[in-house]
């Protein structure tokens, strides 16, 4: 069974940083590409970063450049996104999801993060 699960959300000050996991399980991690997609909210799904299988190349939205650094770390089967310079804006739910042929075929349930002073 896929299975994917965010955590290290939580509140954090203007200007400051936060690291969310996404730990997987029930397929080959190394085998696909992932993605970290958001929803503020109010608003529909964002898509902020991709890494590729090795983790050689990552991709990111404009807004998120030089901000968020994605990563992964295959002897643990787990999807990082660091968060630094956090605005008010970064607010949002925060997903994890593989790819699989140009969509993404599995989610996780979402980790809350906020920022506020």
């Amino acid at each position: 069974q896929v299975q994917l699960v965010e955590s290290g959300g939580g509140l954090v000050q203007p200007g400051g940083s936060l690291r969310v996991s996404c730990a997987t399980s029930g397929f080959t991690f190394n085998n696909y590409y992932m993605t970290w997609v958001r929803q503020a909210p109010g608003k529909g799904l964002e898509w902020v970063s991709d890494i590729n299988i090795d983790g050689s190349r990552t991709y990111y939205a404009d807004f998120v450049k030089g901000r968020f650094t994605i990563s992964r770390d295959k002897a643990k089967n787990t999807l990082y996104l660091q968060m630094d310079s956090l605005e008010s804006e970064d607010t949002a739910l925060y997903f994890c999801a593989r790819q699989r042929e140009g969509s993404f075929d599995s989610w996780g349930q979402g980790t809350q993060v906020i920022v506020s002073a």
